[in-house]
Parts: structure tokens; C-alpha cells; sequence
């Protein structure tokens, strides 16, 4: 099952309206508020790897407030 990592910078002061709307998404499996360099991390899991594509591309990254995202396709995990 394709999934990735995807660190979110958001506008300031918005990080737990944007983690509300990010646990909306389908395939939002985990997010979190982190401190550091991206405001929220969220886990994506979907069925087919063009279907992650799209939840990224028109799902996350259009959400309000959502000021930039980078996107870490998962290779392997742990067993």
C-alpha cells in the first residue's frame, strides 16, 4: 500500500485549524504538530500510488492556510 510522509508549513497561528481539516482528509492516517523547521507531519496511506498523488496534490495542498508542503514517499519500512 503506497504511503509518504508529508511535513506542512502552515500560516502562523493556524496549526490546529489545519490539523482539524488534515484529519478530514481520506487517507490521513496520522498527523501531528511538531516544532521545528515544518509546523505539522502527516502519514497518507491510499490504494494505488496515482491515488496518493492526488490526495497530496489537490487534498493537502490546497487546504486553507496550508502555506507550502514537501512530500517523502515511503520506500520501505520497518518489519
Amino acid at each position: 500500500m503506497p504511503a509518504a510522509f508529508v511535513l506542512i508549513n502552515a500560516e502562523i497561528g493556524s496549526e490546529e485549524e489545519v490539523l482539524k481539516e488534515l484529519n478530514k482528509v481520506e487517507g490521513v492516517t496520522e498527523a501531528y504538530i511538531v516544532y521545528g523547521v515544518y509546523d505539522i507531519v502527516a502519514k497518507i496511506k491510499s490504494d494505488t500510488m496515482d491515488k496518493l498523488k492526488d490526495v497530496v496534490t489537490w487534498n493537502v495542498r490546497r487546504l486553507n492556510k496550508v502555506r507550502s508542503t514537501l512530500t517523502m514517499i515511503i520506500v520501505e519500512g520497518a518489519k
